[in-house]
């Protein structure tokens, strides 16, 4: 669950480590650890050229005749294109046929090409021109001044008015059917990049763990988190740490936090291979773990196997949320959404973003299929006292799900 972002050794083995070394230096501390990441081969011009081809019979089997893209990862995911959205439009536009624009302002012209990674006619537009009049014009070239023109999902209204506007006879669609039909089913080199991601996260975990002391922060522990992630190889993604009752709240509460015995440490990290997400979260114990806290963490892990075993080919992924809490509600929690449960949907989707469609929530229809990831953290949270979240992302390959990270086998292993 991020924000939009071992064997637990004890109070013993880790009494008066923070006290006698700075925070600062245990952040710093992460000599000998591997990066795992250098093997990693980001995607590929071919494979993006596959990419678009797939988006382009996506396009004339839903009878639209082209797609618009702004910044973000759908614009890396079909071009390489890293860029960001502001007032001045930076856009790609493909066509059914599989041609490819770029609309930029003049002077980003050069910055955007170091990124563009596949074939593209690149259109200029200076400040006093109309960026959207250039991508009608493109593509009225093209033959596509009427009919069905789709725009990825999160493209923002004004653009979207102004395609309407700059194309009167055309009808502006959502894209969504093309690019998740594109994006939610990852190849192996997308699967490889995010195996690393999880390992690299399971890594930092294991070395965080031991540094965690009594009295020190979410931020003090963030800290290391994040410095053993990008030494690991990994671009640190988000460092969420709740302390204490704060777990009990999905992502935690504005007070004050300190680590103190016996309360619960729940830790929600992910990191980036070459854009490619991990989101893991672990829940336990700081020092001894009392009979309640114990019983909740079991049964919530119980609630990850309910929800694996649920997640079968042709299965529509809601009915993954609605196994765990039938699980659920037959030890008390809920029913449904309520609280002390699980208030949040099961999972999500995850890829390039960290949270992606579609997700693993009560009455959604679509039917899980190879390629296809989720987390899997179907979180127990008791408010006024503790939450346990236990998440893991797998899979789905022919024969049925398989984790990128293996849940933990108990409270007292919480990192395997």
């Amino acid at each position: 669950m991020a924000m939009q972002r071992r064997q637990f050794l004890g109070t013993a083995a880790l009494t008066g480590l923070a006290a006698s070394v700075p925070i600062s230096a245990l952040a710093a501390d992460t000599a000998g650890l591997p990066n795992l990441a250098a093997k990693a081969i980001p995607i590929g011009a071919d494979e993006r050229k596959a990419r678009i081809a797939k988006a382009a019979a996506l396009l004339r089997a839903n009878d639209i005749g082209a797609l618009l893209i702004e910044p973000g990862s759908s614009l890396i995911y079909f071009t390489g294109v890293e860029w960001w959205r502001s007032e001045r439009l930076t856009a790609a536009v493909l066509t059914r046929e599989g041609e490819v624009a770029i609309v930029t302002p003049f002077f980003e012209e050069p910055s955007v090409r170091e990124s563009l990674g596949v074939p593209a006619d690149v259109l200029t537009w200076n400040e006093d021109e109309n960026p959207l009049r250039f991508v009608s014009d493109w593509l009225a070239k093209r033959g596509l001044a009427k009919g069905r023109i789709g725009v990825e999902e999160t493209v923002r209204y004004f653009a979207v008015d102004g395609l309407q506007k700059a194309m009167p006879e055309a009808r502006v669609v959502n894209g969504a059917p093309v690019v998740r039909g594109c994006r939610m089913i990852k190849s192996a080199a997308e699967l490889a990049l995010m195996q690393v991601a999880n390992d690299i996260t399971i890594a930092a975990y294991r070395h965080t763990a031991p540094r965690i002391e009594a009295g020190m922060t979410p931020a003090d522990i963030g800290a290391i988190m994040r410095a053993a992630t990008r030494t690991l190889g990994g671009n640190s993604e988000f460092e969420l740490i709740l302390l204490g009752e704060a777990s009990a709240y999905p992502h935690g509460s504005g007070k004050p936090q300190a680590v103190k015995a016996g309360e619960v440490v729940l830790m929600d990290c992910g990191a980036t291979v070459h854009g490619y997400q991990s989101d893991i979260s672990r829940s336990f114990v700081y020092g001894k773990a009392s009979p309640r806290q114990r019983q909740v963490w079991d049964e919530m892990r119980k609630g990850q196997d309910v929800a694996f075993a649920a997640a079968q080919i042709g299965a529509a992924a809601g009915t993954v949320d609605d196994a765990v809490r039938a699980y659920y509600q037959k030890l008390g929690w809920g029913p449904g959404y309520r609280l002390p449960g699980t208030s949040h949907r099961t999972g999500h989707g995850i890829g390039l973003d960290g949270h992606e469609p579609v997700n693993l929530v009560r009455g959604e229809t679509t039917k899980l299929a190879p390629g296809m990831c989720f987390s899997n953290e179907p979180g127990i949270y008791i408010p006024g006292e503790f939450g346990i979240r236990l998440e893991d992302c797998f899979y789905m390959t022919d024969s049925g799900p398989k984790w990128f990270s293996e849940p933990p086998p108990s409270i007292d292993q919480p990192f395997g």
